[in-house]
């Protein structure tokens, strides 16, 4: 397992970070996901085998949220 940490301009308040979690949840490969309310930092556990990080960031920005590195 790979870990990745970005941030996620949205992620600070409820509505964002539920679509976030949902986001991730769905995408195979993915083992857990945390979001720190406090700054959008998220904190992601994934298998590299499956995914990429860019895939990941891809899908979330799909969504309208906004990843900073």
């Amino acid at each position: 397992m790979a870990q990745m940490t970005i941030y996620v301009k949205e992620a600070v308040n409820e509505q964002p970070i539920q679509t976030l979690e949902t986001i991730l949840s769905q995408m195979d490969g993915i083992e857990r996901a945390l979001v720190d309310i406090e700054d959008g930092e998220v904190k992601i556990t994934y298998d590299e085998t499956q995914l990429a990080q860019e895939k990941i960031k891809t899908r979330i920005e799909q969504h309208g949220l906004h990843v900073l590195e």
